[in-house]
């Protein structure tokens, strides 16, 4: 009955130019534009290149360097404090969208679920907000780049625009040669990121444990002096409130892209098995990267050291990541400019794997109507060029670095991803209170479901009331007016503008979206749950029984060697 009522719905909004026939969705599967076969983007990407792509994407600048202003800002209790809950709101956010990915991976990802699940309005909204959010992000890495290179050649010397130009070509290089080419530059990439970070976790713990050439056991000596939190905009419980707030927009920079996983569902095989598997390993993530990671760092370095990107006008070479002063702070000459060159790793890999997350979203609007048709287009080796062309050349806005300073772009940057990235979580969780409640009206148990939410709708509200009070309270600092604050004692307009404008743009495209094509949102008993899950039913059949073949074919694969000692890791 949902789906009777559904099609006598259905609606497009014809906004946009496109050629004859082009509003007609096509069937699931099926590559045109405009009634004419199109190119269709070549499903290259092999399960452990989107695992690792998935993993790399979420380890990158607001965690290796992001992480220094934090600690600098509030001490390494706050850092600890804040990194933990976005780090379990992340969690149900991760689970909510793999109930929905697991019960029905579709191509067009979490975009798609709002369109049917709630509304296409927020469908629609959803999948610019996600698009604004690489196109931003993009730059937002060349700029860190740029940051990063000056470790070894100052601004003085070589402008930071020569560096951004180099990546930029390479990057849009790499995603013009197509999808396996990419994948695999991507992979190995990627790998080094993981290394690179379990590396620093084992060398963070022995210098904190006395084992570096200055033989110092620091322990938490630091919290103690200068102390576990840093008091900001005032003195008492108050000051150490604010402090700890601030420290809530880096902590959710450095977790944005673990929900690429939702990008990449529709490519993924047997994805009921593999997206609760890595949906259960996300918390395990979590907790090794992000929380140790910045435990041991508020072990090693004190929030009031000068080599601290942010914490003074130094703002280049050492200073842009907190690993690198720790190195040096413990007495190590010879490994901070290695770790800058993986630090550079890390940049060029989340820059890499950005443009092709907004080239695709691009893309998926275009095929869904939502976008000019031309975007739709791919050439032979199934790559989006028209939709590539624009996500490139808006990245060009990384040239702002060569006008000001690196530090203050930075953190426009950070503002403006960050709303972005909130918005699109704040989607998720809302599509998936939607969704269950669309199968528990439409009869579909919880039996029936491939995985669940562990809190169910309980974890997933408590998450979407964290992310709306982010939202709104991110940029609380651009009220306060006191001396020694960092945008001045006047109203800081320019933080205000980069960290809020992301909501108006969110809700103007969903009520535009709904004045101009009269749309309502689906109810629980009209929301679609059943397009398409037969294709996948069958397909999972195909690949389960081709698996078994297989598996008598190769009994000593080393598959339990995978599972038991490196699945948890990627």
């Amino acid at each position: 009955m949902g789906l009777m009522h559904r099609k006598n719905a259905e609606f497009k909004l014809d906004k946009f130019p496109s050629p004859p026939s082009s509003h007609e969705v096509p069937p699931p599967g099926t590559q045109r534009v405009g009634g004419e076969p199109a190119t269709e983007l070549h499903r290259g990407l092999r399960s452990r290149q989107i695992t690792m792509i998935a993993i790399g994407g979420a380890i990158g600048t607001g965690l290796i360097i992001g992480t220094g202003s934090a600690l600098a800002k509030a001490g390494p209790l706050s850092i600890l404090i804040s990194y933990t809950l976005v780090g379990f709101v992340v969690y149900m956010v991760m689970c909510a969208l793999g109930e929905m990915a697991a019960y029905l991976p579709i191509q067009s990802g979490f975009t798609g679920y709002a369109t049917r699940f709630c509304d296409p309005a927020l469908g629609f909204s959803l999948g610019y907000t996600y698009w604004f959010k690489y196109i931003i992000v993009t730059p937002n890495q060349l700029t860190a780049a740029a940051l990063v290179i000056q470790y070894w050649v100052p601004r003085e010397r070589v402008n930071p625009g020569v560096f951004i130009a180099v990546f930029l070509v390479a990057i849009v290089l790499i995603n013009y040669l197509g999808i396996k080419f990419f994948g695999e530059i991507e992979f190995w990439l990627s790998s080094i990121k993981v290394l690179t970070i379990c590396g620093l976790l084992i060398l963070s713990l022995v210098l904190v444990l006395g084992g570096g050439p200055d033989h110092d056991r620091k322990g938490f000596r630091y919290w103690k002096n200068p102390g576990a939190m840093k008091p900001l905009y005032g003195t008492g419980d108050k000051g150490r409130f604010l402090g700890l707030w601030s420290t809530f927009v880096t902590a959710t920079f450095a977790y944005l892209g673990t929900e690429l996983v939702g990008v990449t569902v529709g490519e993924a095989q047997n994805p009921r098995r593999v997206i609760p598997r890595a949906i259960k390993l996300t918390f395990w993530r979590i907790v090794v990267f992000y929380v140790c990671s910045v435990l041991l760092i508020g072990m090693l370095v004190p929030y009031n050291s000068d080599r601290l990107s942010f914490a003074t006008k130094q703002s280049t070479g050492a200073s842009a990541s907190p690993f690198v002063v720790a190195m040096i702070e413990s007495g190590i000459s010879g490994l901070p400019g290695f770790l800058n060159a993986l630090i550079l790793i890390f940049v060029f890999s989340a820059a890499n794997s950005d443009l092709y997350i907004a080239t695709r979203t691009l893309y998926g609007l275009a095929k869904e109507g939502n976008s000019h048709w031309i975007f739709a287009r791919t050439d032979k080796r199934g790559v989006p060029i028209y939709a590539l062309g624009l996500s490139a050349t808006i990245a060009c806005i990384a040239f702002l670095n060569c006008a000001d300073d690196s530090t203050k772009v930075f953190k426009y940057f950070v503002n403006l991803v960050t709303i972005f990235g909130l918005l699109t979580w704040i989607s998720i969780l809302v599509t998936h209170i939607y969704f269950v409640k669309a199968r528990r009206a439409q009869g579909i148990e919880k039996h029936e479901m491939a995985y669940t939410a562990p809190f169910g709708l309980y974890g997933t509200y408590f998450a979407l009331v964290f992310c709306i009070v982010i939202a709104v309270f991110k940029n609380f600092d651009v009220f306060v007016h006191v001396k020694g604050r960092e945008g001045g004692e006047n109203f800081d307009y320019v933080n205000f503008i980069t960290g809020y404008l992301g909501i108006p743009l969110y809700l103007i495209m969903i009520f535009g979206y709904k004045i101009i094509s009269k749309t309502k949102g689906w109810t629980p008993l009209t929301a679609d749950l059943i397009t398409g899950k037969d294709v996948i039913d069958r397909e999972e059949e195909e690949f389960l029984a081709n698996k078994a073949v297989n598996r008598q074919g190769n009994s000593k694969n080393g598959g339990w060697f995978y599972r038991r000692f490196v699945a948890w890791l990627l």
